[in-house]
């Protein structure tokens, strides 16, 4: 009967943190006036996650997260405006093939899907290599990409993850607004914090 009710305890712990830190995600971007929050506060949240992943677990969340806003609010800005340019891109990406729609298997049309594609998987690395490694905004890119290229399992598991839990969330919305901004974050960053020391153990045994 104890296990059983510390069992539950962890898990309500668990479930209160992860909604704790969702709400500061939401609050912190709204603070910066959501243009220049956003990134700040993701990758804030994201540097909690990774310290909960490496097994560091007693800290005061509030002053944690409120320290690492602080500290990546203009390089974390520096790679919100380029990811803010790439979004803007495939806008214009999307625009030009709904207006295409009868010439949707051009020579044009593949290269655009391709470009959204590497993108959207791009993404899933930007935030977990940002927190995992003290680079510049520039070297963190090519890393990013880098890694994103040669670990197309890692991608997939992303995926699959990433689409049970829409599923999830589709059939009980309150979820979403509650627990999705953290659970993206724990999800990529668990996976791609598998491939950041698969790298490493390379790296090692090469030298």
């Amino acid at each position: 009967m104890n296990n059983i009710s510390s069992a539950i305890y962890t898990a309500l712990e668990w479930i209160t943190r992860f909604a704790y830190v969702n709400l500061l995600w939401v609050a912190f971007t709204l603070v910066g006036g959501i243009l220049l929050g956003f990134y700040p506060s993701t990758l804030a949240m994201f540097a909690i996650v990774r310290d909960w992943l490496r097994g560091k677990y007693d800290f005061p969340i509030f002053t944690t997260f409120w320290s690492y806003f602080k500290s990546e609010f203009i390089k974390g800005n520096k790679l919100g405006i380029f990811i803010t340019m790439l979004f803007i891109l495939i806008g214009l990406d999307l625009f030009y093939i709904q207006v295409n729609l009868n010439h949707l298997l051009s020579w044009t049309s593949i290269p655009l899907f391709a470009f959204i594609v590497i993108f959207l998987l791009f993404l899933f690395y930007i935030f977990p290599a940002f927190v995992h490694y003290d680079l510049n905004v520039f070297q963190l890119i090519k890393n990013a990409f880098l890694i994103m290229l040669i670990n197309p399992i890692h991608s997939f598991l992303i995926i699959l993850c990433l689409t049970f839990v829409y599923v999830i969330m589709s059939i009980v919305p309150a979820l979403f607004f509650i627990f999705g901004g953290i659970t993206y974050a724990f999800m990529t960053m668990w996976l791609c914090l598998h491939a950041f020391h698969r790298i490493e153990k390379k790296k090692e045994s090469i030298e």
